[in-house]
């Protein structure tokens, strides 16, 4: 690793920038337009909300949430290769960079998808999340390599700020193409949204930049990488299990991070579709709620760091997750659009301080003498990603099932729930205001 000063404003400020850049893929196509489009799009009078993909009938919304789980799925299975490829060769940011430049150009292929051709969206759409999915575990990494522990919950917390920034700046302008198309002369009704998809895979590569010229490059070791070497990183997965499992602070807290990972990823990527679903809001409400949502993200972001200093890492996510309860439960009985809202300025204050928190906390509680952070970030993203999987594919199983997506929501409960149990088991740890 090359020689890096911690707390470097200007390097923390170029970190953040990889969440300027890849957070408007999250903002764009997870939460917003791309979800709105997709439901709309496959939605006909013919074949209601079933569709037919590569000869398969699904309910349309079941298949974007299993198409995604397929992707985390297979990056639950290649990360820990490429994160031992990484550490062995020193090239962590290539592999951000190829991730990055795999996302983007997804992003820009969805300018062609329409509801003749489904089956190329929802592949790009896979290939984008794989694109994001990567580039974020390797940036995660250099988090305890920038920051002083003391640090790294505001600097993660302004990372997050950063992507709603980013993101919000970029959803507004697709915003405008969305809601007045006949200013740009627009007669087309699917191009803005397409066109905002091509916008976000520009955006991403343009912003990354900043990243890849100021973050450090990692040690190359001497010698040809063999399959050894390929074996390395479920090797490393399995050491790094059996040394957190001697860590009871750290096993507690994965364990329940787990199970709120389930619940909170899976809202942040059908919420959008949830509300076109059940209030059939359309585009433009969909959009302004989002953006809402991400506004009061950054405050949220920032408060619950602040909540930490005061009352500790583990107390604050209890709350949160308790809070994450409350959403899930209010989604099963809302019927109105003021309803709708309310509770998106609800998940907007929970969403970031989530994320943010479980960031940080995982980061202060790796030991001070691990040199090899990738690794225990391989581990912690492979949880979150497995989480993934599980709640997204629980979320359209249960849909396909019940045939009602309120019910889906309801469900999610049940892995908050535990979660928050599960908390109250972790130990209290001093210097970690635990």
């Amino acid at each position: 690793m090359e020689n890096i000063t911690k707390n470097n404003k200007s390097t923390i400020r170029s970190w953040a920038m990889f969440d300027w850049a890849n957070s408007a893929y999250n903002l764009v196509i997870t939460s917003t337009i791309f979800p709105a489009y997709y439901t709309i799009i496959t939605t006909t009078e013919e074949h209601g909300d079933k569709v037919d993909f590569f000869g398969f009938s699904f309910i349309n919304t079941a298949l974007a949430n299993y198409s995604l789980a397929f992707s985390y799925l297979i990056m639950v299975l290649i990360l820990p290769v490429l994160s031992a490829i990484a550490d062995y060769k020193g090239n962590r940011k290539a592999l951000m960079k190829l991730f990055t430049y795999v996302g983007a150009f997804a992003c820009m292929a969805l300018f062609f998808f329409e509801y003749e051709t489904l089956e190329l969206g929802v592949i790009c759409s896979s290939l984008a999340a794989m694109g994001y999915i990567g580039g974020v575990l390797f940036n995660n990494s250099y988090l305890p390599e920038i920051a002083t522990k003391d640090q790294q919950d505001s600097v993660s917390a302004k990372g997050f700020a950063y992507g709603y920034v980013g993101s919000v700046i970029l959803q507004i302008i697709c915003f405008v193409f969305v809601i007045k198309p006949e200013w740009f002369g627009i007669s087309d009704a699917s191009f803005p949204a397409r066109f905002s998809f091509l916008l976000v895979g520009v955006w991403w590569i343009i912003f990354s930049q900043i990243s890849f010229r100021r973050l450090p490059k990692c040690t190359k070791r001497n010698g040809r990488l063999k399959q050894e070497i390929l074996k390395k990183g479920f090797q490393e997965l399995k050491k790094v299990t059996v040394y957190i499992k001697g860590i009871p602070v750290l096993k507690r807290f994965l364990l329940a991070f787990f199970f709120y990972a389930m619940g909170v990823q899976t809202i942040m990527l059908v919420s959008a579709a949830f509300g076109e679903k059940v209030l059939n809001l359309g585009a433009s409400k969909l959009i302004v709620t989002i953006l809402a949502i991400q506004l009061v993200a950054i405050a949220g972001a920032y408060l619950m760091s602040r909540l930490v200093r005061l009352i500790g890492n583990i107390k604050v996510l209890m709350l949160v997750i308790f809070l994450w309860i409350i959403v899930c439960l209010s989604a099963f009985v809302i019927n109105s659009e003021i309803q709708f809202y309310i509770l998106a300025v609800l998940v907007g204050l929970v969403m970031g301080g989530t994320q943010s928190i479980s960031r940080s906390t995982f980061s202060k509680l790796i030991p001070d003498q691990t040199e090899d952070t990738t690794s225990f970030f391989s581990f912690y993203d492979v949880t979150e990603k497995i989480a993934i999987v599980i709640g997204l594919f629980t979320f359209g199983f249960v849909e396909e099932l019940t045939g009602d997506i309120r019910t889906s929501a309801l469900v999610l409960a049940i892995f908050f729930l535990i979660a928050l149990v599960l908390l109250f088991r972790v130990p209290k740890v001093r210097a970690l205001q635990m």
